[in-house]
């Protein structure tokens, strides 16, 4: 990855999401008098994503939460195009050009691109559904009606909470996923099995073990066939079967790709001069990562946002903090951090996980690799330290002892 110059006078952000926005507010409190310009393709002004799949698909609220308030971007002289599309970038002239043609030259720029949700094959229509953006999300919650037909295709994290939403406004749901448990892929076996029986308890009917073979739409309406042979029929279909980064303009740049994103250095530097990446299409040199690692939840855009900023203007710091995610479903909610391998790591729950208040840990060779708090509170910063510190333990230790006692004394993580 190659060095920044300093001093630069025009910064361009291409992406005006959590990522983007949070780089160009942290710019100009770090200081920063230059030019700032922010280029998103929808027409909202920049937002976060989880209210999406929460309190607005729930009905609680028509907004999301705004990254800034709308004054804040012309108060602070951060030009914001919104509606816009980046079509070309030319690393070696240090410009980018907009689908009008238009030219625009930079000292630094950031990739902050983000994900689009991912599609299956002759799954289209009005009544076919994805949730990535604000307008997915208000067109959605009108089709959950009391009564209609939802079949949701995937069970990870949007498909639970879509589960959880559509059930709370009287949808009957289905959820098809081709692994046996749900979020078993993030969080295994035991945990899934914690989410299978919260759905299933509040009426979601699952379908584990089977893949969608296509759709039909029949004289009586929609179709959803299995590979099994079944069929489901469907007033509303919700494809969340996960996000594809949005690398097209960088890989036309010529830059680096690795692990499905844009490829960054410590420092979040990719490997063409002066640019730089950060959010979902980073897939960055963790400093306490064995291989690259690329996170597609709301707190690494945010947090790799800022710190870029710091970089953009010339300094190198690492990025170093860990990937951190929460979730919300009927009367569950829980918080992870760090990044384990439930294939791998040897599991450790502290409290009853049948009743849904409890810890979980993941260790690998004696060292946390992550944690899981599921309704219960009173211990965030001790499970944030000690995943932060990678705190050599016994699971005894994990069950029994103050968590406090265990986390390294001279760790910069101890409170």
């Amino acid at each position: 990855m190659t060095a920044p110059q300093s001093s630069p006078r025009r910064i361009l952000i291409v992406g005006a999401g959590l990522a983007g926005a949070s780089a160009a507010a942290t710019l100009r409190e770090q200081g920063f008098d230059g030019g700032i310009t922010l280029f998103g393709g929808e027409d909202h002004n920049p937002y976060e994503l989880p209210p999406l799949s929460k309190d607005v698909l729930l009905g609680k609220r028509d907004e999301p939460d705004w990254v800034r308030p709308a004054g804040y971007y012309s108060d602070h002289g951060i030009a914001l195009h919104l509606g816009a599309r980046i079509t070309a970038l030319r690393p070696a002239d240090h410009t980018v050009v907009d689908a009008d043609g238009r030219e625009y030259g930079y000292d630094r720029l950031l990739l902050a691109t983000g994900s689009r949700a991912r599609t299956l094959p002759g799954f289209d229509g009005d009544d076919v559904h994805t949730l990535r953006t604000l307008d997915n999300a208000l067109t959605l919650r009108e089709k959950l009606t009391d009564g209609a037909r939802v079949v949701i295709v995937g069970a990870g994290w949007i498909g639970c909470e879509v589960a959880s939403a559509a059930r709370a406004r009287g949808a009957h749901v289905t959820m098809i996923d081709p692994a046996p448990l749900p979020l078993r892929r993030v969080l295994g076996d035991r945990v899934g099995q914690v989410f299978r029986d919260l759905h299933t308890d509040h009426g979601v009917t699952l379908r584990p073990g089977v893949r969608v073979s296509g759709t039909d739409i029949r004289d009586d309406g929609r179709v959803v066939r299995l590979d099994d042979g079944s069929e489901l029929s469907a007033d509303v279909v919700v494809v969340g079967v996960g996000a594809l980064p949005r690398t097209e303009l960088a890989e036309a740049a010529g830059l680096d790709l690795a692990a499905g994103g844009v490829a960054v250095d410590a420092a979040l530097r990719t490997s063409a001069p002066d640019i730089y990446a950060a959010g979902d299409i980073a897939a960055h040199d963790h400093p306490r990562y064995t291989g690259r690692v690329r996170v597609e939840h709301w707190s690494n855009a945010k947090d790799q946002g800022a710190h870029v900023a710091g970089n953009l203007l010339g300094g190198h710091d690492a990025y170093g903090a860990d990937p951190y995610f929460f979730s919300d479903q009927y009367d569950l909610g829980c918080e992870y951090r760090g990044l384990a391998d439930p294939a791998r790591d040897e599991l450790v729950l502290r409290g009853d996980a049948a009743s849904r208040v409890f810890l979980a840990f993941w260790l690998r060779d004696g060292r946390i690799t992550a944690a899981l708090n599921v309704n219960s509170w009173d211990h965030s910063d001790a499970l944030g330290a000690l995943v932060g510190t990678r705190a050599h333990v016994s699971p005894r230790q994990l069950t029994d002892a103050d968590l406090n006692t265990l986390i390294p004394v001279d760790a910069p993580h101890h409170r």
